[in-house]
């Protein structure tokens, strides 16, 4: 340490100090414009984690013109913005109004050459019709979305490094990292690993911060990224920036003089070994006997198909790049401790000896250590003090313990409340988040409700005798999870692991991270009410791919006098929470929908349970979910006015596929399902779940139906809510009346809230999806729960437990389809969701019609599990035939198969005849799974039109046959059509 220091600092003056830092990267992305919906906008500009990642070394420092952005939902807006105001980038989701996102981008670039403009898609579906890897003139790079913040972060980050890394490796010999490679999939998930990585050492730093909603700063000198996508740019900017370079990470296929070359990007790492014997290299590629010729190089080979593709990126940062702890010694070289963080740097300086202490402050260690994580002010002022500039090793102990702490304990208050457990109080808490990292997707569309119903007074004004709110939401953020599975080691023990139940049980042995326990101790101290513990991981309610019921959720009595115990059994549930993320059927859902499972992060929503207590069990009077599009509209109704579904008890009856009432809520008078007394005896609901309460209950399950029991309405009759939806069953007259009070069998009919205003229903959902719709840019789906007020008319509560966005079919698209291809077809629907065409379809796995059995529809889910997991080891897309509705737990309504089950499957036809006449899938978690797939989905219903000529199967050659289902393949492609205009499909035989 050298020259003089400056005693007592705030972190003001502290940072007056970093001129080297405040010379580094001169050219800022200050002002962006995003063009999307307000939804899209409001999740990449306003949600916590993101803006901490984007703004928070400017807000840190106290600079001027912090990052700013400008939103638009018009593409003709954006041009004029443009030409009015200096933008720094232009970030664009595919879908917009009045012009695609290529024409944006021309138009933008002949004002603006030089300004990036970045497409943000879904998936490499949602971008066409762009070419194939996502490029057209107008937009600069393509980036694959899957919500996760971190990718947002990565983008801005990207585009500052290539406007600075000449100034900032001349300034400050700041270092290098490329990374090669053409795939807008694969780079969009590696450049936020590499910048994680980067950054981690500042993230750890901030333990004192743990409860604040933004992080303290990122480094402008952290290492630069920079992002070649060909042979020859790559080649370029090592060139220019050889002095530098820490590190090449490359694709072995690579586009070389216009074309893709599968040696490319061997050549290139060879070609670096060549000049610079021990820079760290990295090959990535699809082949496995790629390894050696890596390893000749030498380099380090990772299988881009491997499982723990992402694992294995992570450990070359760790093994390759010089990521290490700080050792401390004493001066014969004895090691006295070591701190992986600043966080530890500030402990261990505090505990050390004098004599350890001086050694490294007179070598500049402390200065040199934390400059090698790129944190340039911090080390300056370090390198700025000598060590006999202080009286004592204790003044220099101090100084130095004070210097580290200013700079972890700079914070500011973010959007989503932060949890403090000295101030918390359960009776005012609307939305708190416990911890740092990502609130997840369901959450953060909670937040986003949150703000949308508080804005929206108008709202609350037309329904004064409605609360209308989310539950009270506490949410443990993803930083949880990643600490709980590392300090477990988790991730080793996961591999080796057979099936889900041993999974499940090595979380449970595990351990939650103490500061999280305590936190949670705050929290049930003052908690006694039901909870429901619920997943919200990264890819959950992300725009096409909604991963919607796949991970688990549980809820719990939380009744128990004893506050441990009450605390034990949370944590046992926020443990198979996590535990979920890793479970077969979200894996094969993530391998189905990007190619191979995604690294995913689990953040918890622990949420006060809507409903009531009636004698010893607990539940909402209704519970249902609503679509602002209608798949199967009937009668004068249009896709437009939506659809809702609802239910006595908890949602899982609606959500599972169960009997539910379905309505229109602009038409709650039209119910076919009850269109005469024999068809509402026959449809209404007969059963409901609800979760038990006792004064001291017995340990809560963690199963499927985890503490839920499925009672009978007719075991119910007594209670309240039972009596205010329910009509009695007057069997001498054959005739329903709408009335629960009245002596006889009750029948659920909700008439109510339908036909006589109990609660503003159907007026409410109409008003809450057109709000939603607004807010998300495009058809919602919402959950919701309704608590109703005893002998209050038009009173209660309505909670709104979530909304996400529908996965629509892309109709831009015509698809034609001929008399003669109906009257000729194999399978001819009238009720259909998809558009498009496919010949890719060999292979027809169905229940065979003369031995289906109602009861055996578990074992046929079974039988095509095996058949299809066969079918995806091979590659081998197929048609699935079968009654009644996929993916019920209802087995008498349908087959009852999990995503995993079916994961190969291309196109599912469900069959409405006399076996089983069960109402179209549409509101279930299953459902949305299977459209945001793009699976095309066929309702063949025998009495309005359409058909399956079962004959064509007829001498088929069969593959596979088991007790119920038969696997025949064709010997030409089968040729699907789905003209989703007119929700209307056929399958030809080829």
């Amino acid at each position: 340490m050298h020259a003089n220091r400056s005693n007592d600092q705030g972190p003001g003056e502290f940072y007056s100090h970093f001129k080297t830092y405040h010379e580094l990267m001169p050219h800022k992305v200050r002002e962006i414009l995003l063009v999307s919906s307000p939804y899209d906008a409001y999740i990449m500009e306003e949600d916590g984690s993101l803006a901490s990642r984007i703004i928070n070394e400017y807000s840190g420092l106290n600079l001027s013109q912090p990052p700013r952005v400008t939103r638009t939902a018009s593409a003709e807006k954006a041009v004029d913005l443009v030409a009015r105001k200096d933008f720094d980038l232009v970030l664009t989701m595919p879908y917009l109004e009045e012009m695609d996102a290529c024409r944006l981008g021309r138009r933008i670039k002949r004002r603006r050459p030089d300004l990036p403009v970045i497409l943000l898609a879904h998936s490499m579906r949602s971008i066409a019709p762009l070419p194939e890897d996502g490029h057209c003139e107008g937009i600069d790079q393509v980036f694959i979305w899957t919500g996760n913040s971190d990718l947002l972060m990565a983008l801005v980050k990207n585009v500052e490094d290539r406007l600075n890394v000449e100034v900032d490796t001349g300034a400050a010999q700041v270092r290098v990292l490329i990374l090669v490679e053409d795939s807008p999939a694969y780079y969009s998930s590696f450049l936020p690993l590499i910048y994680k990585e980067i950054v981690r050492q500042t993230q750890v730093v901030l333990g004192s911060g743990l409860n604040e909603e933004h992080r303290l700063l990122k480094m402008r000198a952290r290492p630069k990224i920079l992002h070649a996508r060909s042979y020859e740019e790559a080649l370029a900017l090592y060139r220019q920036f050889r002095p530098f370079i820490f590190g090449v990470i490359a694709d072995t296929r690579l586009p070389r003089e216009g074309r893709l070359d599968g040696e490319a990007g061997i050549e290139l790492l060879r070609q670096f070994r060549e000049e610079f014997s021990d820079l760290p290299l990295l090959l990535l590629g699809a082949d496995p006997d790629l390894r050696p010729r890596a390893e000749a190089i030498p380099a380090v080979f990772v299988d881009k198909n491997s499982t723990e593709l992402l694992n294995e990126i992570h450990a070359y940062f760790l093994e390759h790049l010089g990521f290490g702890d700080f050792v401390m010694r004493l001066p014969d070289g004895t090691e006295v401790g070591r701190a992986s963080d600043l966080r530890t740097l500030e402990q261990l300086v505090a505990e050390i000896p004098e004599a350890s202490l001086c050694y490294h402050a007179e070598r500049n260690h402390f200065s040199n250590w934390l400059m090698g994580r790129s944190e340039i002010g911090l080390a300056s002022a370090f390198r700025s003090v000598r060590a006999q500039d202080f009286s004592d090793p204790g003044e220099m102990r101090r100084y130095i313990v004070s210097s580290i702490h200013a700079l972890r304990i700079w914070r500011q208050k973010g959007v989503v409340a932060q949890f403090k457990a000295n101030t918390f109080d359960a009776e005012v808490m609307d939305f708190v988040k416990i911890g740092r990292g990502s609130l997840g997707g369901k959450a953060r569309g909670l937040a986003y409700m949150s703000a949308l119903l508080h804005q929206s007074t108008w709202l609350h004004e037309k329904y004064p005798g409605v609360i209308i709110r989310i539950p009270r939401s506490l949410v443990i953020a993803t930083e949880h999870f990643e600490a709980f599975v590392q300090q477990n080691d988790l991730a080793r023990q996961i591999r080796a692991a057979a099936d889900d139940g041993e999974i499940a049980a090595l979380f449970q042995a595990a351990d939650l991270p103490w500061p999280l326990r305590e936190s949670l101790a705050v929290f049930m101290a003052q908690v006694r009410t039901p909870l429901a513990v619920r997943s919200s991981s990264l890819l959950e309610d992300a725009q096409h791919q909604p991963y919607a019921g796949l991970y688990d959720t549980f809820m719990i009595p939380n009744s128990h006098p004893d506050r441990a115990v009450r605390q034990e059994r949370l944590e046992a549930a926020i443990k198979s929470v996590y535990a979920s993320t890793f479970y077969v059927g979200p894996r094969e859902f993530s391998r189905a929908s990007v190619g191979q499972p995604h690294e995913d992060a689990m953040a918890v929503i622990i949420q006060e349970l809507a409903g009531g207590r009636q004698g010893e069990f607990f539940y909402p009077a209704i519970a249902g979910v609503a679509q602002s599009h209608n798949y199967y509209p009937i009668g004068k109704m249009t896709p437009e006015d939506g659809l809702a579904q609802i239910a006595l008890g908890m949602g899982k009856t609606v959500v599972d596929g169960e009997r539910a009432l379905r309505f229109a809520p602009p038409y709650p008078d039209m119910l076919p399902q009850f269109s005469s007394v024999d068809d509402t005896l026959r449809n209404a609901q007969q059963s409901f779940y609800a979760l038990e309460i006792k004064d001291v209950p017995d340990a809560p399950r963690f199963d499927a139906d985890a503490n839920l029991v499925k009672r009978e309405v007719a075991d119910a009759e007594n209670e309240v809510p039972v009596r205010q939806l329910a009509g009695t069953y007057i069997v001498d007259e054959h005739r329903i009346r709408d009335s629960g009070f009245l002596q006889g069998p009750k029948v659920l009919t909700f008439a109510g809230v339908l036909k006589y205003d109990l609660f503003p229903l159907p007026a409410l959902l109409t008003d809450i999806l057109h709000l939603g719709r607004q807010g998300m840019g495009g058809a919602i789906e919402i959950e919701f729960a309704v608590n109703l007020e005893p002998g209050a008319h038009g009173r209660g509560e309505f909670f709104l437990l979530q909304m996400r966005p529908m996965v629509m079919a892309d109709h831009r698209r015509e698809v034609d389809i001929t008399p003669l291809e109906v009257d000729t077809a194999l399978c001819y629907a009238t009720h259909c969701l998809g558009n498009g065409e496919s010949r890719s379809i060999r292979d027809i796995v169905y229940v065979k019609p003369k031995d289906f059995e109602p009861a055996a529809t578990p074992r046929m889910a079974e039988e095509i599990g095996r058949i299809n997991a066969a079918l995806a080891k091979a590659q081998k897309p197929y048609l699935l035939v079968g009654p009644g509705r996929w993916g019920s737990a209802d087995r008498w309504l349908g087959i009852p198969v999990k995503w995993h089950q079916i994961s190969g499957v291309l196109a599912i036809v469900e069959l409405r005849n006399n076996q089983l006449n069960a109402e179209p899938s549409q509101g279930s978690h299953f459902f949305q799974n299977i459209t945001s797939m793009g699976i095309s989905y066929l309702t063949v219903a025998e009495n309005d039109g359409g058909r399956f000529g079962w004959d064509h199967l007829e001498g088929m050659e069969v593959i596979t046959e088991t007790e119920f289902i038969r696997h025949v393949r064709v010997p030409r492609p089968l040729v699907l059509k789905i003209d989703g205009r007119r929700s209307q499909g056929v399958v030809i035989m080829g």
